[in-house]
């Protein structure tokens, strides 16, 4: 007879992380594949849900030490230390967003704990592969977040009002970077009422901004340039793009009223896209927000988690923005984990069993090494 497979789920101990890697939904779905749901006590209390809402959807609730007992999988938002998976399973599964590159230490502590640790934000992007994809997830509610945290330290109204007062002319929106953190700041920024433009490295974004009713801003002088890597994220741009960028965005920055940063390179740092210079020309009480401020930053001076005034401009930016609507961002990656594990959950087994093609992307350690490629370089 097949042991039912254990699934812990941990706790989050990172300052500020308030999202939690299972919500009742999911917990539901599990037990009905037929594996045992333990949630330790308190994970969801940040997130508004109660050990009880966890209890009546079948988990056990417990401390940490009785939660991770024999677990066979476990679960977390950020990538838990070593010391707390003690307990569980030799070869036991974790299913984490792990930053392998900014925490390459603690990835080394997993393969010599045995674990195998599977990185979330390593899914692969192709088409199969949505539904599970944490890091769209996670980026569409950051999109939003940025424009509505903007738009509440702005001074001024979003929308044209015309009042019997005078006319409130509409905020000029400009958002950096059209992946789908920029996409959904367009179209927030859009539904508030301000004139939206954007611009992205990768030519093929033109369509996207202009259906979402946004004005593109694009260099035309540099030919041949498109500026999409792999995986349909964007790469690094040559020295002659890059000048022809900066002066491109030079001339219409100062123009904008809000700023919206999101470009991220997997493994780098955050390119700089917004310099002190170009923060002058911009008038007094102009809000940038740099969604990249944890990976530092796409905005000179930015700060995680402060405002920062600078010429009379507001530069702002959280550590974790996914972390400020907790209840939608745990329901979002508790589904990309579900997804993702169900997908390949062998029913004689009772477990999953992953296949090389997302397994190997997504996989950091096993069997006591690091045999992830893109580790091993």
């Amino acid at each position: 007879m097949v042991t039912a497979t254990r699934i812990a789920v941990i706790k989050e101990r990172a300052a500020g992380e308030t999202r939690v890697s299972a919500i009742p939904e999911t917990v539901k779905k599990f037990i009905a594949l037929g594996a045992v749901v333990a949630v330790e006590a308190g994970a969801g209390d940040a997130a508004s849900i109660s050990d009880e809402a966890y209890r009546e959807a079948g988990a056990e609730v417990g401390p940490l030490a009785q939660v991770a007992k024999d677990a066979d999988i476990l679960f977390g938002v950020q990538g838990p230390e070593p010391d707390l998976l003690a307990g569980a399973k030799p070869g036991a599964m974790l299913a984490a967003i792990v930053d392998p590159f900014g925490q390459r230490a603690r990835v080394d502590a997993y393969a010599a704990a045995g674990v195998e640790a599977l990185a979330m934000e390593f899914m692969p992007r192709i088409t199969r592969a949505q539904s599970m994809d944490v890091l769209s997830s996670q980026s569409n509610l950051a999109g939003y977040k940025a424009v509505i945290a903007a738009a509440d330290e702005y001074g001024r109204a979003f929308p044209m009002m015309m009042t019997a007062a005078g006319t409130i002319t509409a905020a000029r929106a400009f958002v950096m970077g059209v992946g789908v953190a920029g996409l959904q700041a367009i179209a927030t920024a859009r539904r508030l009422g301000a004139q939206v433009s954007a611009t992205d490295v990768r030519s093929a974004t033109k369509e996207q901004i202009q259906s979402l009713g946004a004005k593109p801003i694009f260099v035309e002088s540099v030919a041949g340039i498109e500026g999409e890597g792999a995986g349909g994220y964007a790469t690094e741009m040559s020295e002659e793009y890059q000048k022809a960028q900066a002066e491109l965005v030079s001339s219409h920055i100062a123009k904008q009223d809000i700023v919206i940063t999101t470009a991220l390179i997997p493994g780098r740092a955050a390119p700089r896209l917004v310099t002190d210079a170009q923060i002058a020309t911009m008038r007094p009480g102009s809000v940038i927000f740099d969604l990249a401020v944890a990976q530092g930053g796409n905005v000179e001076g930015s700060v995680p988690d402060q405002v920062v005034v600078r010429h009379g401009v507001k530069i702002m930016g959280f550590s974790n923005t996914p972390a400020h609507l907790p209840a939608d961002a745990s329901a979002l990656y508790s589904r990309n984990l579900y997804n993702f594990l169900s997908a390949f959950w062998d029913k004689e087994a009772g477990k999953p069993v992953l296949d090389e093609e997302i397994g190997n992307a997504v996989r950091l350690t096993q069997g006591g090494k690091v045999v992830n490629e893109r580790l091993l370089g």
